[in-house]
């Protein structure tokens, strides 16, 4: 792991001011790290390259969570038994191991990201601009909140710090939530106190709408913690009428298009079943299947990714508005309250897809199965697997919602195995579960 941290930091320092040299020659020219994140300009090269971090091919966060949560819980088919890491994580158990680099990858992009996020957010505090500061901190927040919600859903347990040189000791899956909650909350103060400059949102990449992402963050982390009052107060401050997206082009693909979708050679969707047990698929008029997949008659397999995945500059979002309301049926539903419950769940089959800002839409009749809480959690959450289908979720609800847990049924892994780059460099690292 230190390796990981070293390479951050030298990414860190030449990623501003970097001239173009053919000799070794020392460039009094480049920055110092210590230059580079005492500027607001320096802060903001370093912030804008936590999104690259995060969705880059198949070495960011972005596609290796989709493709490891995907493969694990059903959801994806695998279209090359020579992508011997895919492969692996398709048939889990104990052909998962520490050697795989789709979980290599994950994990050192994910601490990656925390570092820089940190270095962002830490150093954001000393600059004069308050407005441009919180903007700073709002932006690298929401990449680090994301980077430690991925480890604590896949890892039982996650590094409590992360910094250059450290053998850090592990915290549980739950403690990560709650650093990714406190680390929003922080977020979500500096911006009250400074709301964000529109100098500063002038210098980032567009699609990102920072305040109500932050909320949406917070919601997803709460109810994964089992805090599910405050998951229903943060979502119910979310505007859903606002996209937050990351977005490409020719120069950054989207990343599962870019390695899956173009290639149909790494994994394409299951198909309408969507990998879910009989009881709980998508019946046929379910307009969510069109949206995320395509017939293709030419050739092998029929099923294909469209959705999210679907273009070379197809954006992708932090957050859907439907992950919202689902989120408020859940908590409705945990509380008792069913008749509330049933109100946010048929708003989601109900909802045409017109009227949603991502053109998502079950367009069903209202909800008519039963009435217990057991019967409408067994609702939501099928729903949470349609509605938000790909998006790097299911093997917590998986977990919460108290699905099956052996292996095969439902998933074919639990939680995973540590990274060997992990265990090579710090004796702090804990067991594999066994499962």
């Amino acid at each position: 792991m230190k390796s990981i941290y070293k390479f951050s930091l030298l990414l860190l320092v030449s990623s501003i001011g970097f001239v173009s040299c053919k000799k070794n020659f020392p460039n009094p020219n480049d920055a110092t790290a210590e230059q580079t994140l005492s500027s607001p300009v320096g802060l903001t090269g370093v912030a804008v390259g936590l999104q690259k971090a995060y969705s880059n091919s198949r070495a960011g966060s972005l596609y290796n969570l989709v493709c490891a949560n995907g493969f694990s819980s059903f959801e994806l088919s695998n279209r090359n038994t020579g992508n011997v890491d895919e492969t692996n994580l398709f048939n889990g158990g104990t052909a998962v191991d520490g050697n795989n680099n789709v979980l290599g990858n994950l994990w050192a992009s994910n601490l990656k990201i925390i570092y820089d996020a940190d270095n962002v957010i830490t150093n954001s505090s000393n600059l004069g601009d308050k407005a441009y500061a919180s903007g700073l901190i709002g932006y690298a927040s929401i990449f680090k909140a994301m980077a430690l919600g991925s480890l604590a859903e896949l890892w039982e347990k996650i590094p409590d710090t992360v910094g250059v040189g450290l053998q850090p000791t592990f915290i549980d899956r739950q403690a990560g939530y709650a650093k990714a909650i406190t680390t929003l909350d922080k977020a979500l103060a500096a911006i009250a106190a400074n709301p964000i400059s529109a100098d500063f949102l002038s210098k980032i990449p567009p699609g990102m709408e920072i305040p109500n992402t932050l909320l949406a963050l917070k919601a997803r982390y709460m109810g994964f913690s089992g805090n599910h009052s405050g998951a229903l107060a943060a979502a119910n401050a979310v505007n859903l009428t606002v996209k937050s997206e990351m977005r490409f082009d020719a120069i950054t693909p989207n990343p599962i298009f870019f390695v899956s979708t173009s290639t149909n050679n790494v994994f394409q969707v299951k198909d309408s079943t969507m990998g879910l047990p009989v009881a709980l698929r998508p019946v046929a008029a379910d307009k969510r299947i069109g949206f995320y997949m395509v017939i293709n008659t030419a050739a092998a397999p029929r099923w294909r990714i469209k959705g999210f995945g679907e273009t070379l500059t197809t954006p992708w979002p932090i957050y859907l508005p439907g992950e919202m309301t689902l989120i408020k049926a859940e908590a409705y539903a945990r509380a008792n309250d069913l008749v509330n419950a049933t109100a946010e769940l048929n708003k989601i089959l109900t909802k045409k897809a017109a009227n949603d800002p991502y053109g998502i839409g079950a367009d069903l009749t209202p909800y008519a199965g039963g009435n217990t809480q057991a019967e409408i959690l067994e609702e939501i959450y099928r729903n949470r697997c349609i509605e938000l289908y790909m998006q790097g979720w299911k093997m917590e609800d998986l977990r919460r919602f108290g699905r099956s847990n052996t292996i095969n049924v439902e998933k074919n892994r639990n939680l995973y195995p540590y990274p060997f780059r992990e265990k090579d460099n710090n004796p702090n690292t804990p067991a594999d579960p066994a499962f």
